[in-house]
């Protein structure tokens, strides 16, 4: 009986180095590894020992004989990967671990960020003895998007927060947290020649936090905004608490159409009821309640077989309960190019899934439910409205040639509409006395080794992973062969002599973090608000009921010794 990869899948690959007759591929080091939108077990070659299902962090591996009805159809698309035969290596090698010369000093190391990609780069570290790793984050609390980004409904890949626990618990990590690094020394930051002032090292693991703009009239009316900060406010993000969504109308739009944008699209039509016991924000909850809204519209503006969302994301949404998805009639219509491949079977593996599931919807019977409608070939041209969102103007765009090339024409299409939301990709932001490349929106780097400019010369110190490394691609878990490529190019630069001492003690770090920044969160304090979170959670029958208010996540931080000293905030906070 094989075992089976389903949605939660975060291409962590551990169960990949786990699997003792290497059935499961793609591996870190084969090519499609990086664009694989999940890994796949090969059910011939299973062997039913259940070592991948220890390994996984997010119990995304599970035995065909349990598999819930909503996750059959990753039986197919698990096996389909195996169809077409190609060389595969016999044994995944195991990246070598990084080894620090005899006779050197114990590492010292910043991390700027604390989602996936700065987590495992800490881990990678922290198999160095002696190394002390100090993770920043203006946050006050840890993990980056996979806390405010994941669904709240998608409480397995939350999961991967448990494996970042157990490398948070090792000795020589610390959290600097609620701490911003900057050039405004005035308003608390630590700069960049503090940061490496204090260390033998520097890895920017910041991410792409800014969101690209339509740059279309409308733009900013109330009912106009990003999807990262809709996600952000029905996750509990403090920075966007206090933020309102108008959700009075029968239909939203939201431009672009990858996970993100089906993540939102489920959150506004799932029954509200189903989120009750997650970690979604109670103010987003009663949002949900409350809400109008009867139909999502996806748009796309090239054609089916381009489609932004992943195979596992879209399988999992048409299986959501009490939800209907369906394409808008005479819009399903595929460029000659994906047209003439599919008929010949040579597709790739994604596509040709995406397809057969978009072809699959026609089938189904109607959830008679809420509606997410895709649609295709339209491009955005303006949001209509005068004090608020009442709508969106669309052009009509077709195929022009080769690889799905598109233009515009003068057909428009008009949809009335109370709510905008954009999900048409990720931006780095620059950090002050850090080079950025502005044209590619990632900080310049040769393999991880920040460079001083695009192709330049290497700045020493300083190293960069994750999606402000190589853009917003890849998956949780590949951020773990991204962090450990730029690990092992900062310990062979430290073994060459290429990095400079600290100039300063870490208990003298230490004293000029808390002198600039008084609320600082350390790991205690983190401890503090996890403990607090969950035990709220616990009386309202949730996960965890995140704690919205900046100032009280810093209160409840510095009450972390001893842990019951926080239960009048507690109590304060039920209320």
């Amino acid at each position: 009986m094989p075992h089976v990869v389903t949605q939660p899948c975060c291409s962590d690959a551990s169960c990949v180095y786990a699997c003792p007759v290497n059935c499961i591929h793609p591996t870190p080091d084969e090519p499609d590894f990086l664009t694989a939108e999940m890994l796949h077990i090969d059910p011939e070659a299973c062997v039913d020992c259940g070592a991948c299902v220890s390994a996984c962090p997010v119990d995304a591996i599970v035995p065909e004989a349990q598999l819930l009805p909503s996750e059959l159809v990753f039986l197919d698309i698990n096996a389909s990967f195996y169809r077409e035969r190609r060389d595969r290596p016999i044994l995944a090698p195991v990246i070598p671990a990084p080894v620090v010369a005899p006779g050197k000093a114990p590492l010292r190391v910043a991390i700027v960020g604390s989602g996936p990609s700065a987590m495992y780069a800490a881990d990678e570290l922290l198999t160095l003895p002696g190394t002390q790793v100090n993770i920043f984050d203006r946050l006050p609390v840890p993990y980056g998007l996979v806390r405010a980004g994941v669904a709240p409904d998608h409480q397995r890949t939350k999961g991967v927060t448990k494996l970042f626990d157990k490398f948070a618990e090792q000795d020589g990590l610390e959290y600097y947290l609620n701490v911003e690094i900057g050039a405004d020394t005035d308003s608390g930051a630590i700069t960049h020649d503090e940061l490496l002032a204090g260390h033998h090292a520097v890895i920017y693991a910041v991410g792409a936090s800014s969101d690209r703009k339509l740059g279309i009239p409308g733009e900013g009316l109330p009912g106009s905004s990003s999807a990262t900060d809709f996600v952000a406010w029905y996750n509990g993000d403090a920075r966007h608490s206090g933020e309102t969504y108008d959700l009075s109308h029968r239909r939203a739009v939201i431009i672009g159409n990858g996970n993100v944008a089906l993540d939102v699209a489920r959150i506004l039509t799932v029954d509200p009821e189903t989120l009750a016991g997650t970690d979604i924000s109670r103010q987003a909850l009663e949002a949900l309640r409350a809400s109008k809204i009867e139909e999502v519209v996806i748009i796309g503006r090239r054609g089916p077989g381009q489609s932004a969302f992943t195979v596992p994301e879209f399988a999992g949404l048409i299986e959501t309960p009490g939800i209907d998805v369906a394409i808008h009639p005479g819009e399903d219509l595929l460029d000659a190019d994906t047209k003439r491949r599919k008929g010949e079977a040579g597709l790739s593996h994604a596509v040709e899934h995406k397809l057969a599931l978009l072809d699959s919807l026609d089938a189904r019977e109607s959830a008679g439910g809420r509606t997410i409608t895709l649609r295709y070939l339209l491009s955005p041209t303006e949001i209509t409205g005068d004090d608020a969102v009442t709508g969106i103007v669309l052009s009509r765009n077709a195929y022009a040639g080769g690889a799905a090339r598109i233009e515009s024409t003068d057909e428009t299409v008009r949809l009335d509409a109370g709510l905008v939301l954009t999900s048409i990709g990720y931006r780095g932001v620059a950090t002050a006395g850090v080079p950025f490349d502005e044209a590619a929106g990632v900080i310049p780097n040769a393999g991880g080794r920040v460079l001083r400019e695009p192709a330049g010369e290497v700045l020493p110190g300083a190293y960069v992973t994750g999606w402000i490394k190589r853009g917003p691609s890849g998956f949780i878990g590949t951020n773990k062969s991204c962090a450990q490529e730029t690990v092992n190019r900062l310990v062979d630069d430290y073994n060459d002599g290429e990095l400079t001492a600290p100039a300063t003690t870490p208990r003298e770090f230490d004293k000029l973090v808390r002198r600039r920044q008084p609320t600082v969160v350390d790991r205690a304090g983190w401890h503090a608000i996890d403990r607090a979170e969950r035990e709220l959670g616990a009386r309202g029958g949730r996960v965890r009921e995140k704690i919205t208010d900046p100032a009280a996540l810093v209160e409840v931080a510095a009450q972390a010794a001893p842990p019951a000293g926080a239960r009048k905030l507690l109590r304060s906070l039920r209320r």
